[in-house]
Order: structure tokens, then sequence, then C-alpha cells
């Protein structure tokens, strides 16, 4: 089996991890950077709550930040248009989902969409894929899980049971 280089998408994996009016700069840097490292793409969906020119953004993704392969886009609509994810290829993560995380499909191509760090995905983009809802479970002793952990969490899942082997190598 061929190694492949660092930076480079798995061959048989596409990841798209979509975030839906994000709010914290440091959590969307931070996103960002595990992005790259797992060879995924990142969309963002207006409205921002901040500048993609803040250097808190740019830090929280240290020198990483202009590697990183982003879209941003105007709405959700103009998103879905254009990338065209089907049914079987979204995976929504929500601190009410139906089945647990790692329940999630493993196509070649998924798309791991979260909401904002206050307000979650609006009820319109569930209604739209109801049966894919996923949640990470956690304990009654906090509201909720850091938006970057839970989306650092989800990705490497997607990937896990599709190469056994690490398809980076160190240089």
């Amino acid at each position: 089996m061929e190694i492949l280089p660092p930076n480079r998408p798995n061959r048989f994996s596409e990841r798209h991890v979509v975030l839906v009016a994000p709010e914290v700069h440091w959590n969307t840097g931070n996103i960002g950077r595990t992005c790259l490292g797992a060879g995924a793409f990142l969309h963002l969906i207006k409205p921002l709550g901040f500048s993609l020119e803040s250097r808190e953004v740019k830090r929280a993704g240290l020198d990483y930040w202009s590697k990183v392969k982003l879209t941003v886009w105007n709405d959700f609509k103009s998103f879905k248009k254009k990338m065209t994810p089907q049914k079987d290829e979204v995976a929504l993560f929500t601190k009410k989902g139906a089945n647990p995380f790692w329940s999630m499909p493993f196509p070649e191509r998924l798309f791991l969409i979260f909401g904002s760090e206050t307000g979650g995905l609006p009820e319109t983009i569930l209604a739209m894929y109801q049966e894919s809802t996923y949640q990470i479970p956690i304990s009654n002793e906090i509201r909720s899980l850091n938006l970057s952990t839970v989306v650092g969490i989800a990705l490497y899942e997607s990937l896990r049971r599709l190469q056994p082997i690490n398809p980076w190598t160190r240089t």
C-alpha cells in the first residue's frame, strides 16, 4: 500500500468540515489547523462572529492558516447547491442528535456539519437531514463540549475505519 505524503488527503476519503455561523475565532482557527492535519476541507457558512483577517484566528491556526483548504459561503443554500451533499454523505452534530457519533456513515465523501457555539444548528438545516443527526455522549456535569473538541473527535472518527494505517508519514 502506498503511503501518502503529509497534508495530502487520503485517496480513499474526502472529508469536509462545515461550520454554520461560527462565533469564536479561536475555535475556528483550531478547527482549521485540525482540518489541515487530517487533510480535510473547511467550509464556513456566514454570518461569522469574527473577521477572518483577525490576528486571533491566524494565531489559533499558527502559521498554518494560509494552507487550510477554506471556502466561505454566504449561506447554507449556496453551499448545498454547489457541493451537492447526498443524504448518505452528511452527518450533523448536535447535542440532541438521534445517534451516537460512532454510528455515523463512512462513505468516501462525508460532510461533517456543526452549528454555532451558542445556538447550534438552525432548525431549517436539521429538518433537511433528520435521520443524520449525531451526538457525542457527555456526562450531566457539563452543558456541552467545546466546538473544536467536537470537530476533532468527529473528524478523526470519520477517518478511523477507512484506512487502518496512518496515511501520512513524518519526515
